[in-house]
């Protein structure tokens, strides 16, 4: 569970971030889940954006993303999500 200080780190980390995966028509699949974990592996922190054509709302996606990818759900603003997880063996990140 991350502590107020370190969302804020996060979400300033954030900022020039662009989203690298994209959640339409199609929702949350388990082929999106596993490109999502290895991309977190790898990056620690990314954007996921949530298209208008997706069916479920953007807070019901964050929210399966997070649970399923493992991760923490850092922020959600507009139709962008931010998502960190630890990495086991490329550790980039250093939180407050």
């Amino acid at each position: 569970m991350l502590t107020g200080k370190q969302k804020r780190f996060l979400r300033s980390s954030a900022h020039h971030l662009n989203p690298i995966f994209q959640v339409g028509k199609g929702g949350v699949n388990d082929n999106l889940i596993k490109q999502v974990g290895e991309a977190l592996e790898a990056r620690e922190l990314l954007k996921v954006s949530v298209l208008q054509n997706c069916e479920e709302d953007r807070d019901t996606v964050a929210e399966s993303l997070s649970k399923r990818a493992r991760a923490e759900l850092v922020q959600v603003i507009g139709n962008t999500i931010v998502l960190y997880k630890e990495s086991k063996e490329n550790k980039q990140i250093k939180l407050p």
